[in-house]
């Protein structure tokens, strides 16, 4: 493998393995208030949609983990599907299984021989078990860790949002963008793999939610906006599917970006599963950044 397939490689696992993570569990303060408030917030009848997802969104954030299954397409750039277990009661930790099913970084990573790649998500860190080709050109370690703090140095305003969404994320984002939208509105009483659910929807401006949701400073935000209006990114249609239970069962997220239309589905389920993510052995990593500078693309 050339070491010009190296770089776009690494760099390609960073987004797609950090992208995955993002519309299964975008930004969002995992603050909830634990597992047993979950029957304090039920009730048969909802005044408004905004009243009942004010405590879909608790009763999520509260849930801890949940069992995640996704699939996600960015226009011509990727297509792919993940499931996996993922937790969020303190910090984003995880393992998912991620495929890659279409566009131009799937067909990077096949050259590659890399079709599929666990990734194991801490609070300082995401993994990405890479195939046997990669480990030939990487001293024989087949993970890389890619530290939120060098990918918030590396993408400028939109690393600065990785990190802080990686860092602090629960499915309630979803649920937040349509409290966040300010057109919010029922939709209907709908069945999603045999539970029946309630169903929402509303229009969110990007720039606008990752202000409301961040912590990034002025300069990182402006920073960010225009990243967005490069990548033709502006507003994003949300729509999510809540249980009896006040949990999300569903979220899908439809855009538009310069190379075409940008969607996530999500499917949620098992809430309170077990999430037990400990970072591979050392001797078997590889650091993103050490890569970088070894293929004399520092900075």
């Amino acid at each position: 493998m050339k070491s010009t397939t190296v770089r776009r490689v690494t760099l390609a696992i960073a987004l797609v393995s950090a992208l995955t993570t993002v519309a299964a569990c975008s930004s969002g303060s995992s603050g909830g208030s634990g597992k047993d408030d979950k029957a304090a917030h039920k009730s048969p009848t909802r005044v408004s949609p905004i009243a009942a997802l004010q405590s879909a969104e608790k009763s999520t954030d509260g849930a801890d983990s949940a069992k995640v299954e996704s699939t996600t397409t960015m226009g011509t750039l990727m297509s792919m599907k993940s499931d996996g277990v993922m937790g969020w009661g303190d910090g984003l930790t995880g393992d998912m299984t991620i495929t890659y099913t279409g566009g131009t970084m799937a067909d990077t990573m096949r050259k590659a021989g890399v079709t599929s790649m666990q990734a194991r998500y801490l609070s300082d860190a995401y993994y990405a078990k890479m195939g046997e080709t990669f480990a030939r050109q990487a001293g024989g370690k087949h993970w890389i860790r890619y530290g939120y703090d060098d990918l918030a140095k590396l993408g400028g305003g939109s690393g600065a949002l990785l990190k802080d969404q990686m860092q602090n994320s629960s499915p309630n984002q979803s649920v937040k963008l349509l409290l966040a939208s300010g057109d919010v509105k029922k939709v209907g009483e709908e069945k999603v793999r045999g539970k029946q659910t309630t169903h929402y929807a509303g229009t969110v401006d990007v720039s606008d939610l990752a202000a409301r949701s961040s912590h990034l400073s002025a300069g990182q935000l402006a920073d960010l906006k225009k990243q967005f209006t490069q990548a033709g990114i502006t507003t994003e249609d949300v729509d999510i599917w809540v249980d009896g239970d006040d949990l999300l069962v569903k979220a899908v997220s439809k855009g538009d970006l310069s190379t075409g239309t940008m969607s996530s589905t999500t499917y949620y389920t098992d809430y309170g599963v077990k999430v037990s993510s400990q970072a591979p052995p050392a001797s078997d990593t590889a650091d993103f950044k050490d890569l970088l500078k070894t293929q004399g693309a520092a900075g």
